[in-house]
């Protein structure tokens, strides 16, 4: 199947290209590519149930803890800029072989940190190799998907990025409770999960650009060293993912329900477990991980449960899942209510989840193979951009002026900016 075939698109309501993929993909192979996405992202969440641990032997605020979580974001945002167009041009493998083995040193790094400036190093490399693996990762799986499913290709992808986001703070929240040793063997064990991903990247059966499976180069392309008339210089690869400019538009509008969306998901990430603590005046690591388990659980759920609506149906689902979250973390901490919080999580994920599926669905049903991988990239760059940026501002304000009254300001910006978000979504 080339990147050229049309098909109608249910889910789409038009006809829409077709990505293109190995003619060997098929399920199973499907399905074992999202675990080097999931091993990686459940590293990327691991740390949030811990941060009271560390917050008692380092002494931080909670300005510094959006901060650690700023310095994973700026590492992943930075590793957007080229990780999609090297993979869309070099392949898959070249991109996620190096970000597993960034993955291997953080955790390593998480294991022994004894100050705040390894944490932040830690979180850094984790945010490089979270880069790598969503822009290769998320391409891969739908490369791998059978013909004719695209969608649902896009769809595994889209899930084990929650999935792993998901695993990864329960893990970290029941070890660190009923092992020894709380903020060191849950990295071990995370460490024998990334060793997994690697060997199934090593045994992946995708093919390198302009090669036919077995290596032989495809008729016309001249091979991956020839296939772009551009000279091949570094810079030319380093620049701000995109997709082609007839998609730009849609790509604005996925963000703007997305990436309030995934603000709110960060914000629980990093001051989700203080607030907790802050309510239930205890710090009960498996109950935080618990509740951010919760939010990427029901943000996977629902992309299978929503899996055949349409997008504008998916972007409006998720903006008022989004605002309601909102609304009962505001009214949580004016109540000091717990139910409440883990409510607010929990339809936080879901908004996430609904809107993500959404963009992803979009993408992967219209984008060329060629691109798919730097418009994942975008896609997933932006969101993260704006998540990175509100939970840091709400963090300082949070020390400034309380952290009940710098939730409610966080929340009720996140419920403006996602129901403007789908108001233009809608309209267009």
């Amino acid at each position: 199947m080339t990147a050229d075939a049309r098909r109608t698109d249910p889910a789409l309501g038009a006809t829409a290209p077709v990505s293109g993929g190995p003619p060997g993909g098929s399920r199973r192979w499907m399905w074992l590519a999202a675990w080097p996405v999931v091993a990686a992202l459940a590293l990327s969440n691991e740390p949030a149930p811990l941060y009271v641990l560390w917050q008692g032997r380092f002494g931080f605020s909670a300005a510094t803890i959006t901060l650690i979580y700023a310095a994973y974001i700026g590492g992943l945002l930075v590793t957007l800029t080229f990780a999609g167009t090297l993979a869309d041009r070099y392949g898959r493998k070249p991109v996620l072989l190096p970000g597993l083995a960034l993955s291997l040193t953080a955790a390593v790094l998480f294991a022994t940190a004894e100050s705040v400036a390894v944490l932040g190093v830690a979180r850094l490399l984790s945010g490089f190799a979270v880069g790598a693996v969503l822009a290769a990762g998320m391409a891969a799986v739908a490369d791998l998907a059978p013909p004719g499913h695209k969608q649902f290709g896009g769809l595994v992808a889209s899930a084990s990025m929650v999935g792993g986001a998901a695993l990864g703070p329960m893990l970290a929240g029941v070890l660190s409770e009923t092992l020894p040793h709380p903020t060191r063997l849950v990295f071990v064990v995370q460490a024998g999960l990334l060793l997994v991903a690697l060997a199934v990247v090593l045994r992946m059966p995708l093919s390198r650009p302009g090669e036919q499976p077995g290596g032989a180069v495809a008729a016309g392309t001249g091979g991956p060293s020839t296939a772009d008339p551009e000279p091949r210089r570094l810079w030319r690869l380093v620049r701000i993912p995109s997709v082609p400019r007839a998609h730009r538009r849609t790509l604005l509008l996925s963000l703007a329900v997305l990436a309030p969306g995934m603000t709110a998901t960060g914000f629980v990430l990093s001051l989700g477990p203080a607030l907790l603590a802050d309510l239930l005046d205890s710090d009960n690591r498996a109950l935080a991980g618990g509740m951010i388990f919760l939010l990427f659980a029901a943000a996977t759920g629902v992309q299978f449960a929503v899996r055949t609506l349409r997008v504008r149906v998916l972007f409006t689902l998720g903006a008022v899942l989004t605002t309601a979250g909102m609304a009962a973390l505001v009214l949580a901490t004016a109540v000091t209510s717990v139910p409440l919080l883990l409510a607010a999580a929990v339809l936080a994920g879901l908004g996430q989840g609904s809107a993500q599926l959404g963009g992803l669905s979009t993408l992967s049903a219209r984008i060329p193979a060629t691109r798919l991988a730097e418009a994942n990239a975008a896609l997933t760059g932006g969101g993260y951009l704006m998540a990175g940026v509100l939970p840091v501002a709400a963090g300082y304000l949070s020390d400034a002026v309380g952290l009940t009254a710098g939730t409610t300001a966080f929340g009720i910006a996140v419920a403006v900016l996602v129901s403007a978000g789908a108001v233009a979504a809608t309209r267009r």
